[in-house]
């Protein structure tokens, strides 16, 4: 499977963006997905994961109720729609493919990891 993150950019505090991981390569429909983000100088940290069986939702407590996972089967592409966005959101952001159906918030539960896309919020 690879993965390509877009739709990163530059937007004010409190500002919306999504982000979007396209998967090609093999059937994406039985895989769970996940975001992590990286910012400089810090460990990668699990942001947002969405199972097979929608809706199987995870979300780390920095980010319940501004971020919402989700995926289109049919469009193979998983999507991060972030509100509310605050300074310390700021990093690149990473999509994940696992070869389960349940989806998991390490970074080693994951197989397949796409090239990042950076996040900038301006306070």
């Amino acid at each position: 499977v690879q993965l390509q993150a877009s739709g990163g950019g530059l937007v004010q505090a409190g500002g919306s963006l999504r982000i979007s991981c396209a998967a090609s390569g093999r059937t994406f429909n039985r895989y769970a997905m996940g975001w992590f983000r990286q910012a400089p100088g810090k460990e990668r940290e699990f942001v947002a994961a969405i199972g097979w069986s929608v809706p199987s939702t995870y979300y780390a407590d920095s980010v319940k109720g501004r971020f919402t996972i989700s995926r289109d089967v049919a469009k193979n592409t998983a999507y991060l729609q972030m509100n509310g966005l605050k300074p310390e959101d700021t990093a690149v952001y990473y999509c994940a493919a696992r070869n389960n159906i349940v989806a998991g918030t390490t970074t080693g539960a994951y197989d397949y990891w796409g090239q990042g896309t950076q996040v900038t919020v301006s306070s």
